[in-house]
């Protein structure tokens, strides 16, 4: 019996992508909680550590930045603990998780002008700033900065996955705060150091230094570079394109697995890899899949959506596309210019 929907979350779902792709990969999906994604544990973490410190207390309003899973977990949350919560999101927000916020009496505050500098998500953070200056009551977890973010992960995802891959070598994961990252890539270093960590971040994404450029699928990759960021724990970076990211997402659902954009990222951040450093003998290797589907059928599963923002991109196979000739897969439609 489940009374409070932090206290369930599934743990050992795997998917075996060797039939898909061609590479022995495997995937853990985390999205069998009520939030419906990875981001469940981290808001759960966030929440507690904040309600054991006082921080958080009865009449307290949360506020956090958000594209979209957090906030949906935050606003469960509240929900279920009697919290006050705004997100504040922008445009690339889901519509689906913004309606789905706004059942659970969320109020979703979009943002539509970036900064100059530091693009939405600094303009995001200030609007929060802003709110918190105004009233004592706001109480704004971070998720950037907190601790409990990567916390969550160091507790529960890394040693839910060194259970079940105990011969783990590679492991995959794609970089938004970098919670998950760092939550994982530090028990690894810790208890199983053979394990090579991976992050998989989007082009366009300034988290590893690189330059600043529009980026439309939410969930991987960052305008401000994290906090939370010790690349000293990280062995190797991995930039993907949205194009590769729709391609995997695609070809993923043509083999019966919806996933959404976050997973598109990193499964081919993970075969691109994979496919640059051979070996003789079969590697594991695991990467990790943050949530379904469902959520992505107005945007990178519609049509629509890709001729909107992608007219004229070339959809040709991606370089780890081991299987393009034997493997007969409707790619993603070629937006017409």
């Amino acid at each position: 019996m489940i009374s409070d929907p932090l206290q369930y979350n599934a743990e050992d779902v795997y998917v075996d992508l060797r039939p898909t792709f061609g590479q022995c990969l495997y995937l853990k999906y985390e999205g069998f909680n009520f939030g419906g994604s990875i981001k469940m544990k981290a808001a759960a973490e966030m929440v507690m550590a904040a309600e054991e410190s006082g921080r958080l207390l009865p009449g307290s309003t949360l506020v956090e930045s958000s594209s979209g899973n957090l906030g949906l977990a935050l606003s469960i949350i509240a929900a279920s603990r009697g919290y006050g919560f705004v997100c504040v999101t922008d445009a690339r927000c889901n519509p689906t998780v913004r309606s789905m916020m706004e059942l659970y009496g969320t109020r979703v505050h979009v943002i539509t002008t970036p900064d100059p500098v530091s693009g939405l998500l600094g303009a995001r953070i200030d609007y929060v700033k802003s709110l918190c200056a105004e009233d004592d009551r706001y109480v704004w977890l971070n998720q950037y900065d907190n601790p409990s973010n990567w916390m969550a992960h160091y507790r529960r995802t890394a040693p839910a996955i060194a259970a079940a891959f105990p011969d783990l070598d590679v492991l995959f994961v794609g970089t938004g705060t970098t919670g998950t990252l760092m939550g994982c890539a530090r028990y690894f270093r810790e208890h199983s150091p053979k394990v090579t960590v991976v992050a998989v971040d989007a082009v366009g994404s300034v988290t590893f230094g690189g330059p600043a450029t529009p980026r439309m699928i939410p969930g991987v990759g960052t305008s401000l570079r994290p906090p939370l960021l010790d690349e000293s724990y990280v062995d190797d970076v991995v930039h993907v394109s949205e194009a590769d990211t729709i391609q995997a997402c695609h070809r993923m659902a043509s083999n019966g697995f919806l996933f959404g954009g976050s997973t598109g990222t990193v499964v081919s951040g993970a075969l691109r890899w994979l496919s640059a450093n051979p070996r003789d003998e079969e590697r594991t290797a695991l990467t990790i899949a943050p949530d379904l589907g469902e959520r992505y059928l107005d945007s990178i599963y519609s049509e629509t959506w890709l001729h909107d923002h992608y007219s004229g991109e070339e959809w040709g196979p991606p370089c780890w596309d081991l299987r393009e000739i034997a493997h007969d897969v409707q790619a993603p439609p070629t937006p017409s210019t």
